[in-house]
């Protein structure tokens, strides 16, 4: 099992900072307030202090290019009073020239003294002043001047870039950079360029292994094992199969941790690689060795439904049996689990008795919701609308977090109009938006209330608006203060080393870091794994961990991480020339690929819009693209807010009929009209065959939603 360390504590001024980072964003509540500091304060220590300061005149600069914010920023660095923007000014200056024009001279007069008025930064404009000795061929002062920062400051982990450079004319410093900071990206980069030169340093093999756990490293550590089996320790197994896992390569994490520590975990990450890798009797017999070895650990309550799931009839029933008190957390996915089994097995009075006492047992569970609105469905189909109500409602009373309860509570209202009850509909539908804000079905209850202002299913392509977007990057809540500060400026590449050597010895990362770590990745323009990163916030089940998730969902930089907006000129401008809400397409594209410019599908999709090589081809004539490139991001928006047009034109501008068509195509939608009636379009969602394109439907218009919510200007 995972161990939790110590946690920092925060400094409130920096929660206040995170939470109001944005500009634009809505103004905190004092309850609200009240709620983070009881939360999160007592669970923080930093004894570093911020204040809140006045809006920076630099920030909003700081991601520019450099030509562009030069003229403002030497205006702001010539200032004769000293202040936090002038010395941000005069540090970004003076990278840009380093950068731009590799000119130490004239970046040493930017850098004078500016670590003693710049402090938060001061190892850094330290190392820079080394960079900019070196450019000017003073070799010595360079090394002097990173033997400076060395001395200065003996334990920060910019001493690996302080070793790195200093290693090209002394070559032990990189051993040094390798020994103390391993956990740092650039001990790592020489951990490969001394590998070149001598492959056969299995240490060096480790680090890598370790500390940069990325696909691309899958040779390094394969030549690892290769090379150095005989000589690897079990601790070092444990490393490799960590290593394994982590990157997908399954059959060589089994491989690995029958070698490493026989922990809990390990023995179950084998048996999981050999279920995953469709070699179920390798499988079933790891999950046995697992739970004989370890038979009260909770991964053994999950190996037990993990058998089951390999077995059928009354073996599996056996394993699902042996799920009891002593494994509550599994104990309610194990009675669904044998409610689907037995009904499979046609004991249906078995089933139901067994749903009773799920539902009696364990009603505040995911999966006691999920019968709930089961047996609501059911109800609903019948015509019994009384019973629907009664079993929807109590979704809202006993899972009120349960990822069915925003749609559970919309149908609530639904059902109440079916029996004439309006008010108690304009409850349930004001409960959704008040409870479920983010949600799909808040869209809809906020239709169904009469707010039109994002409009409906058959008048949304048209609409237009006046979008904004935030000007200064936010105030993250994770990371050393030099991490934020370097983050804020736009210095990327910089903060997400610093940032990843901070977190890189830690078992399990905290919450807070971990949405940090979605941003980061987006940063880089991985914004797959970044929102991914951010939406698996939602699986952490220490209640500490859920608590701190839930405040965090209520400040606005969390939904701008999870609801980003890149390639926004692009995706305005092709909008308008094909008269389609620009909203509408980012959400579309967001479904989509992700924004993952170079995704492709299994059926071969490809780009952010996920356009198929015939169709663009049929595209291309009619729009006069001669040459184009799906995975280029002008001409695939270019084509797919052409078809997503077309779609509207096909459907008389209806965008659920339009955005349902671009995933499955508009024969299988015609069919649709022909068997399900239009006349209620909610229910017409719901009666969509095709799970994946009902799923798509309600995710591309509550993406919209929040794109509507987040990045629109609201009138005066």
């Amino acid at each position: 099992m995972k161990t939790r360390k110590a946690k920092k504590k925060w400094p409130i001024g920096v929660i206040l900072l995170t939470l109001i980072g944005l500009a634009g964003a809505t103004a905190l509540t004092p309850e609200l307030l009240r709620r983070f500091e009881q939360i999160v304060a007592s669970r923080y220590t930093d004894k570093t202090q911020y204040t809140l300061t006045s809006p920076s005149r630099v920030l909003p600069l700081a991601t520019n290019p450099p030509q562009q914010r030069r003229e403002k920023l030497l205006a702001i660095a010539n200032e004769k009073k000293p202040s936090l923007d002038r010395s941000r000014a005069r540090y970004l200056l003076a990278l840009d020239i380093i950068r731009e024009e590799l000119d130490g001279g004239k970046a040493l007069p930017l850098l004078k003294n500016l670590d003693k008025e710049y402090h938060l930064l001061a190892p850094y404009i330290i190392l820079l002043q080394g960079r900019a000795y070196e450019l000017t061929n003073d070799t010595e002062k360079a090394i002097k001047t990173w033997e400076k920062l060395i001395s200065q400051y003996p334990h920060n982990l910019i001493l690996a870039e302080a070793y790195y450079k200093l290693g090209k004319y002394q070559p032990e410093y990189w051993e040094k950079a390798i020994t103390q900071f391993p956990q740092h990206p650039r001990s790592q980069q020489i951990a490969k360029q001394l590998l070149e030169t001598n492959p056969q340093r299995k240490q060096l093999y480790l680090v890598l292994a370790k500390y940069q756990i990325i696909p691309e490293n899958k040779t390094i550590v394969d030549r690892l094992v290769q090379n150095f089996s005989p000589q690897l320790s079990t601790e070092d197994w444990d490393v490799i199969g960590n290593f394994y896992w982590q990157t997908g390569n399954y059959l060589a994490a089994a491989t690995a941790y029958q070698k490493a520590s026989k922990t809990p975990e390990n023995l179950y990450r084998i048996a999981r690689s050999y279920q995953v890798t469709n070699r179920p009797k390798e499988a079933k017999t790891a999950y046995l060795r697992l739970v004989k070895q370890f038979p009260s650990s909770p991964y053994s309550g999950l190996a037990y439904r993990r058998l089951a799931s390999l077995t059928t009839g009354d073996e599996a029933l056996s394993y699902l049996n042996k799920v009891d008190q002593k494994f509550p957390e599994e104990m309610p996915a194990a009675l669904k689990q044998k409610v689907t089994l037995l009904t499979l097995l046609k004991r249906y009075s078995d089933a139901t008795a067994t749903r009773d006492k799920l539902l009696k047992e364990f009603p505040n569970s995911e999966e006691a919701a999920f019968f709930r609105w089961q047996i609501a469905q059911e109800y609903a189909n019948k015509g019994d609308y009384t019973s629907a109500w009664q079993w929807a409602r109590q979704i809202s009373v006993y899972n009120p977090d349960s990822i069915i309860a925003p749609k559970a509570a919309f149908w609530v209202g639904k059902w109440a109009e079916k029996l004439g009850q309006p008010q108690e509909a304009i409850k349930a539908y004001q409960y959704v938006l008040q409870n479920y804000p983010h949600s799909y079905y808040a869209w809809r209850s906020a239709v169904k209330l009469g707010k039109k202002e994002a409009g409906d299913f058959n008048n949304l392509r048209y609409l237009t608006f006046n979008l904004s977007f935030p000007s200064t990057r936010p105030i993250l809540p994770a990371g050393s203060p030099q991490f934020k500060e370097l983050f804020l400026l736009g210095e990327d590449a910089t903060a997400i080393d610093l940032f990843l050597a901070e977190i890189a010895d830690k078992k399990e990362i905290s919450v807070s870091e971990q949405f940090v770590l979605g941003i980061l990745k987006q940063i880089q323009g991985k914004y797959l794994e970044g929102i991914n990163e951010i939406l698996n916030l939602r699986n952490r089940t220490k209640p500490e961990d859920n608590e701190e998730w839930r405040l965090l969902r209520e400040s606005p930089e969390y939904w701008y991480a999870l609801f980003p907006f890149p390639y926004k000129d692009i995706i305005i401008k092709w909008s308008e020339e094909r008269k389609i809400n620009p909203l509408l397409v980012v959400a579309l594209i967001r479904q989509e690929s992700r924004f993952e410019k170079d995704i492709k599908s299994p059926a071969g999709a490809l780009g952010l819009m996920q356009i198929i090589p015939t169709t663009a081809q049929w595209i291309a004539p009619q729009i006069n693209l001669l040459k184009y490139s799906l995975t280029n991001p002008e001409d695939n928006i270019q084509m797919g807010t052409w078809y997503l047009a077309y779609t509207h034109d096909t459907f008389n501008n209806n965008s659920l009929l339009a955005i349902a068509s671009y995933n499955a195509g508009p024969g299988n939608v015609s069919n649709w009209i022909s068997r399900y009636s239009l006349a209620d379009l909610d229910e017409f969602v719901e009666n969509i065959p095709f799970p994946e394109t009902k799923n798509y439907v309600e995710t591309v218009f509550g993406n919209y939603w929040n794109y509507f919510r987040l990045f629109r200007t609201p009138k005066p």
